[in-house]
């Protein structure tokens, strides 16, 4: 089996998930060491705890150019989507059932819709161009009397395509509409400041971002009312029940605090356009990239070898950390709904793979990575 330790294993999968950054498992660290208190409570163990947290709220807002006031603190990307959508509908579906969203969202958006639906709830699923973007004309024409939410991602997971949230944003603004992004991929990654945004509520995950696993937060536009997914008593202003977790709210705080420095990700977006350079050298017309050539994460590369299938590529690359856009089935292979909502051929899509590159990601990696996919992609299917 190949270990982390060996000079072989190569990690490019960091749109799943990224390592924790030394600052924050420092900061975390000092906090297993720090306040104890319930940060509810008034007496000194609490008053301690509760500026602790203050100071994390305040760091998390610091990198989205909001109030701190705005920042409610979450298990993760899933419930901060869920807080949205769900507590959207929940405090204005009086004025309206009609919620607008993408075909190539999360599922922590694509099923709390479904759920909606259950209850009563119209949901438009727009489609994308080839490249995986929304048009804004569409989001437009789908607006209804009863459009109370519209919930478009601000970049995509899999293929990195960036959408037109501030136009979008914009027209929702015109029709007194609330508007929700995803923002889990763009944190930490491009700007996300929401004043540039024009959003009212937008979600964060800190795994994606150096952060710790099972932390998030979700904005929330000052003065917006939102059910609250956890009901109970007070904590997080009353938008969300349940004893603040001190060291993880701690990690996500230092995890966006490092984040400024790191807006458009300049020296691995070299090296992603690197990456993509040797593969059209490589490999010419067999290989292709899916999502937006511009308007793409700095990170992220993801290419279909044609008439290949991107699984198969990758179980011969032993050491390698990516993600596949396509998934075998009884002999088949099913495309992911991301691009089939890109409309990909087939015989395109089977062949794709996801390289998401990070803040450690080195040139040698790349090579040696290009070395191991010319061995692959040789092997007979």
């Amino acid at each position: 089996m190949m270990h982390v330790a060996d000079q072989r294993a190569i990690y490019l999968d960091f749109n799943a998930s990224t390592p924790l950054a030394p600052e924050v498992a420092k900061a975390m660290e000092q906090a297993l060491r720090g306040p104890f208190g319930n940060p509810s409570s008034d007496h000194w163990a609490g008053q301690t705890a509760r500026e602790a947290v203050d100071k994390a709220r305040a760091q998390v807002a610091g990198l989205l150019g909001c109030k701190p006031h705005e920042i409610v603190f979450t298990s993760g990307g899933s419930e901060s989507n869920n807080h949205a959508v769900k507590g959207a509908f929940f405090t204005h579906g009086k004025n309206g059932t009609h919620i607008i969203t993408s075909q190539v969202e999360h599922p922590a958006i694509i099923n709390p819709c479904r759920f909606l639906e259950g209850l009563g709830a119209e949901v438009t699923y727009l489609p994308v161009d080839g490249f995986g973007q929304v048009d804004p004309d569409d989001v437009r024409r789908a607006i209804t009397s009863q459009t109370v939410l519209i919930s478009i991602m601000h970049a995509n997971n899999e293929v990195g395509t960036i959408q037109p949230i501030a136009a979008i944003a914009q027209i929702a603004r015109e029709r007194g509409i609330l508007f929700h992004t995803d923002a889990a991929q763009s944190v930490g990654k491009i700007s996300t400041r929401i004043e540039e945004l024009g959003v009212d509520l937008l979600s964060i995950a800190g795994h994606k971002l150096y952060g710790p696993k099972g932390i998030g937060a979700l904005y929330v536009r000052g003065g917006l009312q939102l059910e609250p997914l956890i009901h109970g008593a007070g904590h997080e202003s009353g938008r969300r029940a349940g004893t603040e977790n001190i060291l993880l709210d701690l990690g996500l705080g230092a995890a966006c605090e490092l984040a400024q420095v790191w807006i458009g990700m300049g020296s691995v977006h070299e090296l992603r356009d690197l990456f993509w350079n040797l593969l059209q050298e490589e490999f010419g017309v067999g290989v292709v990239l899916n999502g937006h050539p511009e308007e793409r994460l700095p990170n992220t590369v993801n290419v279909s070898f044609v008439g290949k299938v991107g699984s198969e590529i990758l179980s011969h690359m032993k050491g390698v950390a990516a993600s596949t856009g396509s998934a075998c089935h009884s002999g088949s292979v099913q495309l992911s709904p991301v691009l089939k909502a890109m409309k990909l051929d087939p015989q395109v899509g089977m062949g794709a793979i996801r390289f998401s590159l990070g803040r450690t990601t080195t040139r040698e990696e790349i090579e040696a990575t290009m070395l191991l996919l010319a061995n692959a992609t040789s092997v007979p299917s």
